[in-house]
Parts: structure tokens; sequence; C-alpha cells
């Protein structure tokens, strides 16, 4: 049974970001905006529905879940080359079960912080620039990934 969207809910009212793929169940996002700024590789697996925890899911679902967050690891991986990929499912801004899958380079400005906290260092333009001309790609790669998870 779906749960009702939640009037208040940023996530239940837009994708939350650069729609990637859609799921019946899930929808893949690309960060936009301050938050992806100096991180262009941040992406979210954002579940449909609206359920606030991970464990609200029946069990066929966080499996589901976890395969797409997996899926977009995996992807980053091959397409972008990080040093690590950050995962959390924070939620406590926003309350809508999601999924943020951030691929980290040693040179970007926050490393090795968390993406929100401040930075370290300056940005790298020309790095970034090379980054953000890969990102098609990697959308394209997300996108026919998530279409196997179907």
């Amino acid at each position: 049974m779906a749960a009702s969207p939640e009037p208040g809910c940023p996530l239940c009212r837009e994708d939350g970001g650069l729609l990637i793929a859609r799921h019946d169940r899930f929808r893949l996002i690309r960060a936009t905006g301050p938050d992806a700024a100096d991180c262009p590789g941040f992406y979210r697996v954002v579940w449909n529905d609206h359920v606030a925890e991970f464990s609200d899911l029946a069990e066929a679902d966080q499996l589901l879940c976890l395969r797409a967050v997996s899926m977009v690891e995996r992807v980053l991986r091959e397409q972008l080359a990080p040093t690590k990929v950050n995962l959390a499912a924070l939620g406590n801004m926003v309350p809508h079960l999601h999924w943020h899958v951030i691929a980290r380079f040693d040179w970007d400005s926050r490393w090795p912080a968390p993406v929100w906290a401040g930075p370290q260092r300056e940005a790298d333009p020309q790095r970034l620039q090379a980054l953000r001309a890969r990102l098609a790609g990697c959308d394209a790669a997300i996108a026919a990934a998530a279409a196997r998870l179907a």
C-alpha cells in the first residue's frame, strides 16, 4: 500500500534535483544548485512513497532500495573513478527516505571532511570542469542500469 504524500515534504512535491531515471518505487536524481556547486558527482536515490525510515519499507522494498544505491555507487566508480564514494541516509532536514550517493575526490574542496562541512581549500576549476563534462555520460549509464533493475 502506497504511503500518502506529505503536503509539506519537498520530496513529495518535486523530484529533488535533475531526474535521471524513474522507477515505480524510487527515482534517481543528480543534485543541483548549492548542494552540487563544488561536488558535481552528487546523486540521490529517493523513495517515491513518503516514508521516513528505511525500516518502514517491506523487506522486498529494502532490498530493491539497497540494490539501487549499490548500482548508483558502482556506476559512479566506473564512470568517474572517485577516490571514495560516500553513502548517507540522514533525513534530518527532509524526513523522506532518500540516500545520498556522492563521488568524492581527494582534490575536492571539502576532502576529507563530509560534503556538508565547510571547504578545506579552494575548488580546482579545471578538475571541476572536467568532472562536469563527464556527468551526462554518467547520467546515461545510471539510467541504463536502472532500467535493468525493473
